[in-house]
């Protein structure tokens, strides 16, 4: 029997070491490093077998056989295109979120919609019972999704080469532990090692592999850092508890785009997904406000509507407040010294508060434009027609700069009835203006848009 040795890792990034540390040398954290036992063992294939494995050797590229398999398309159209197209065979897609946010619904909603290929639903969290008291609630009848509530990899993959499964979900990594290591499931060696042996598994047999992972209180991935570069694919579910909207976020995909995103509701059945997310995100008011306006962004391949809402009010206390929700506050800071510098506006004594509506977190540079005409229509406290919406960036001169895909945004804005959009003139170029039906507004400064708009 090998003899038992024991390390110390760091909890924050998985870093390793033979004594304690106080300060973790890679990530720079304090009093993070706990000792684990662990116990190497020659054996660490996924199989029961322990057959010698044949070493291999290297082979010039030109030699290397490859056929273009068919990706998996699951009947959720945003989880294919936040996946790039579909599931590839033999990926690794590791899904994060907050706890109570709906990962367990949504692998269970897609593993019973997945009629026509057998799943395999390993949770270690709940009980049989459990899974099928939200099976019955999401109203989807599969006879080829099977449950197995197991912790240990060892019995998991014993029943894998009984079951064949096509595609595999675990709920959740951070309850696995296999016999190879000797430290509590959830550890920082366990979690890597359990992700080795699933990433083994499904490299050698094509076979696609669902990893449900905790976070942390920061809102980061449990676990090393490593997990996540083992993995092919992570997805980021986010959202608020308390509203029914959730938004599926790739931060990476070996297979496809990064910056892909699904919409879905929260229903009473389950996820509902969301094809046309822009209706939503722009609010139903009774009456026209000041302070708003709606800004077209672009998330992926999918143009989005967004409506942008400013309160500029005078400050009562002294020192001015700058607070945004969903957008940059820098950004924020940047564009309130132009609009000060440019546009002629008092605004260092007014209290400036941002929000992006419907809870995203917008990145895109053509946003500035709606921001700064929010900031104006409540600054004059001037109500904008709900007709205009904005695309353009605007520079640190007050000039109005071009943004790409301009073509997708004034179509998305046509398609939702919007009547004028302000874009940058620059913009004009290879713009064949004639095929909309709706009034193009080109603006080279922001002058132009002020005084415009309060006309």
């Amino acid at each position: 029997m090998s003899k038992q040795k024991s390390s110390y890792f760091c909890q924050s990034c998985g870093h390793q070491s033979a004594k304690w540390l106080g300060k973790c040398p890679a990530c720079g954290e304090w009093n993070t490093f706990v000792e684990e036992l662990i116990q190497k063992e020659d054996n660490k294939n996924w199989r029961s077998s322990s057959s010698l494995k044949i070493a291999n050797k290297p082979k010039q590229l030109l030699e290397v056989s490859f056929e273009q398999k068919e990706r998996l398309v699951v009947s959720d159209e945003e989880l294919n295109r936040v996946l790039g197209g579909g599931l590839v065979a033999g990926s690794l897609v590791l899904i994060g979120g907050e706890p109570g946010i709906g990962k367990s619904t949504l692998m269970l909603q897609i593993a019973l919609q997945l009629v026509n290929h057998k799943v395999l639903y390993v949770s270690g969290e709940e009980s049989e019972q459990q899974i099928k008291m939200r099976a019955e609630r999401i109203g989807i009848v599969s006879n080829n999704c099977f449950v197995l509530n197991e912790t240990s990899t060892q019995n998991i993959f014993k029943q894998i080469e009984l079951t064949e499964p096509d595609v595999l979900i675990i709920d959740s990594i951070q309850t696995l532990h296999s016999a190879h290591i000797e430290s509590t499931a959830g550890s920082i060696s366990q979690v890597r090692e359990c992700t080795s042996e699933l990433m083994k598994f499904a490299k050698e047999t094509n076979t696609p592999v669902f990893l449900i992972g905790h976070i942390t209180k920061e809102g980061t991935l449990a676990g090393p850092k490593v997990l996540e570069h083992m993995v092919d694919t992570v997805l980021q579910f986010e959202g608020d508890r308390h509203l029914s909207y959730r938004i599926l976020r790739t931060t990476k995909n070996r297979f496809g785009s990064t910056s892909e995103l699904g919409i879905y509701e929260m229903v009473a059945s389950g996820l509902r997904e969301v094809r046309n997310p822009s209706e939503i995100l722009l609010s139903q008011r009774e009456e026209v406000i000041s302070g708003i306006t709606i800004g077209a962004t672009i998330e992926g391949n999918r143009p989005l509507l967004l409506e942008i809402q400013c309160l500029v009010s005078p400050a009562n206390y002294g020192t001015p407040q700058r607070s945004s929700t969903g957008f940059d506050a820098k950004r924020l800071n940047m564009l309130l010294a132009v609009l000060e510098k440019r546009g002629g506006m008092r605004l260092g004594t007014q209290d400036v508060f941002l929000n992006v509506a419907g809870g995203f977190k917008v990145e895109d540079p053509a946003i500035d434009l709606a921001v700064c005409a929010a900031i104006i229509s409540s600054y004059e406290d001037k109500a904008l027609p709900q007709h205009i919406c904005f695309a353009a960036e605007v520079g640190l001169g007050g000039e109005i700069r071009a943004v790409n895909r301009i073509e997708q945004r004034i179509s998305e804005a046509e398609k939702l009835g919007f009547k004028e959009i302000f874009i940058s003139k620059y913009n004009l170029k290879g713009l064949n203006i004639d095929q909309y039906h709706l009034k193009i507004c080109a603006v080279a400064k922001l002058e132009d848009v002020v005084e415009q708009l309060m006309n």
